[in-house]
């Protein structure tokens, strides 16, 4: 039998001074408040109450065991009510993950700004690959993933947070060098520089959105600010988040590829687990998070002008 019930019942029995009293308390019956107390002196092997026909009194062991069962029980109750109460204020422990490079550009920005703005909040926030497995976040100990592309798993609450543009880019020099790029079939004959985790390029927007696999890698890495750094040498082509690259294409020192065309945007998704109820401090989050991207827009690329083709 429960144990706390057990102690339960004889703190209530040992506040009221009766079976009956005890039972009133606790919604129960005389008869079951007394075998839960006879159980517990089965399990102690001690006797912890006097029992007459008019009234129950405790033994010496019987009070100690009912003022320990008492502060027991009072610790569990404070201890459950203050972990509920985490669930419903914005402060406690909140692990985030997120894949590399939106985690060094983008998010992480926007992570620092929550972190300064809600102190209550302990946030551990990890860059790494993201798994296949949309849940393996949460087998990791995380509460939030951050995703760019599109997820399918019914189980897992999503929100999208922002959307984030890229651009097919390159600096004058390498033009200059290898000549313009007119048209998407014309990469294969241009040196490309490729994000490992981003092998096949789409160009263009709606049906008339072309998917090209890039063959000829000049340069690859998991990082695009290294792509980045690549382009700005004129090692190639790349297509690189925008804001990054935004002061270098408006100083000209990259320049805008195929803009009547463009690129799509990736979605910035948020990921977290089932239930019910959202813990206050994941909403939190994600109410600032996509406020934080309104406030902080991407200024926007003019087509024609002095950075591009």
């Amino acid at each position: 039998m429960d144990r706390l019930l057990l102690m339960r019942s004889l703190v209530t029995v040992a506040g009221t001074g009766s079976f009956s009293g005890a039972a009133k308390v606790l919604n129960s019956s005389g008869s079951l408040v007394s075998r839960h107390v006879a159980e517990l002196e089965r399990q102690l092997g001690v006797r912890l109450v006097n029992r007459t026909a008019r009234s129950v009194s405790l033994t010496g062991p019987g009070q100690r065991y009912a003022e320990f069962a008492a502060r027991i029980l009072e610790e569990i109750q404070a201890e459950e009510s203050s972990i509920a109460g985490l669930h419903d204020r914005p402060e406690g422990a909140l692990n985030i993950l997120c894949p590399r490079w939106i985690g060094s550009l983008d998010l992480g920005d926007a992570i620092s700004a929550f972190s300064v703005a809600h102190p209550k909040i302990v946030v551990r926030f990890e860059l790494d690959g993201m798994s296949e497995r949309t849940y393996d976040f949460l087998d990791s100990g995380f509460d939030i993933a951050f995703h760019t592309r599109d997820l399918r798993d019914s189980s897992m609450r999503l929100k999208k947070i922002a959307s984030l543009p890229f651009v097919l880019c390159a600096s004058r020099a390498y033009l200059a060098r290898r000549g313009p790029l007119t048209h998407p079939n014309d990469l294969a004959r241009h040196d490309c520089l490729l994000h490992v985790n981003d092998p096949v390029w789409r160009l263009g927007h709606g049906h008339s959105a072309t998917l090209h696999k890039v063959r000829n890698v000049a340069f690859s890495s998991n990082s695009y600010l290294a792509l980045q750094k690549a382009a700005v040498h004129g090692r190639g082509i790349a297509l690189l988040p925008q804001r990054p690259v935004y002061e270098d294409l408006t100083a000209g020192t990259l320049q805008v590829l195929l803009p009547e065309l463009g690129v799509p945007d990736r979605p910035l998704y948020a990921l977290h687990g089932p239930g019910r109820e959202t813990p206050r401090r994941i909403t939190v989050l994600l109410t600032f998070l996509t406020r934080w991207f309104s406030e902080n827009p991407i200024p926007t690329l003019a087509r024609g002008g002095p950075d591009t083709e």
